[in-house]
């Protein structure tokens, strides 16, 4: 079984079965842990899963010492005034945090939304702890996944976008032991953290480790930045062709709070830009 500081992977497609289609493109751009989609991420539906494919999926990332993440439907938003997303993002979520289970995930990635119809944030984080916390909840298997927030870009109405952001989401949720983060390093470099000025990785993590404790960070989504920083764009580029740059990737992976953290790519270029800059990230790691 692989040991590495950080292993670093891919989102990897999955249609046509997660072993099937899955494995084989992770083990050709050299992932070391993947990240798949178990719904149609721009949809509702909740799809039953195929138990011979889970399992061969399964078996296989855990006898290659893969670790997997599931990133929940877009659609979430447990900060909506419309009862309709509401209701639908309680259900999207358990599927995934089900499906997640059932094919052995460490994680399931949801955004933190945002409070739309004019709500204050407050009672959209009130009604995020009604929504939420009973799912939370529901996690009391030794092999269910944790349930990762990612905060964004900053765009609209957001509930998280600064690393600050997620103590009054922690304290809705009352810092539930099933709780963690997933770190996109393009939305919290478009919501004005710094990364690529000296000290800035630093200045970052050191604040996000401030504000939801230790042992909080499960997953990082490595991701460059077509836009400078601040600019509160969600645009992905490849590692160390954007605004970050790949020294800061470099600084990120020697931080203690990552010690141990996988990071997952989701950069343009499909199979090839996966190649490069899985290659790009396993040299930076090195030191």
């Amino acid at each position: 079984m692989r040991t590495v500081r950080n292993p670093v992977g891919a989102h990897v497609p999955v249609a046509g079965g997660l072993a099937r289609t899955g494995l084989p493109y992770a083990r050709a751009v050299g992932a070391e842990a993947v990240q798949v989609f178990v719904a149609n991420p721009r949809g509702w539906a909740t799809p039953a899963g195929n138990p011979a494919q889970d399992e061969l999926f399964r078996a296989a990332c855990a006898a290659e010492g893969i670790p997997v993440y599931v990133h929940a439907p877009y659609l979430i938003n447990f900060g909506s005034h419309t009862a309709a997303t509401a209701e639908r993002s309680v259900e999207s979520m358990r599927h995934s945090l089900r499906r997640g289970r059932e094919i052995g995930a460490l994680g399931v990635v949801v955004h933190t939304g945002s409070a739309t119809g004019g709500r204050s944030r407050a009672v959209a984080l009130a009604q995020v702890r009604e929504l939420m916390l009973p799912l939370l909840d529901e996690l009391t298997h030794d092999d269910d996944p944790c349930l990762l927030l990612e905060s964004t870009a900053g765009q609209g109405f957001s509930l998280c976008s600064r690393a600050e952001d997620l103590g009054p989401y922690f304290e809705a949720l009352d810092a539930h032991p099933r709780l963690g983060v997933c770190l996109d390093t393009c939305h919290i470099f478009a919501a004005g953290h710094d990364l690529a000025a000296v000290g800035g990785v630093k200045k970052t993590l050191d604040l996000l480790l401030e504000t939801v404790g230790e042992g909080r960070l499960k997953l990082i989504h490595a991701n460059d930045s077509h836009d400078v920083v601040g600019a509160h764009r969600d645009r992905h580029a490849n590692i160390g062709a954007g605004h970050i740059g790949a020294e800061a990737f470099r600084e990120l992976m020697a931080h203690p709070a990552a010690e141990g953290v996988p990071l997952i790519i989701e950069t343009p270029g499909g199979k090839d830009g996966d190649v490069a800059d899985i290659a790009l990230l396993k040299t930076l790691r090195k030191g």
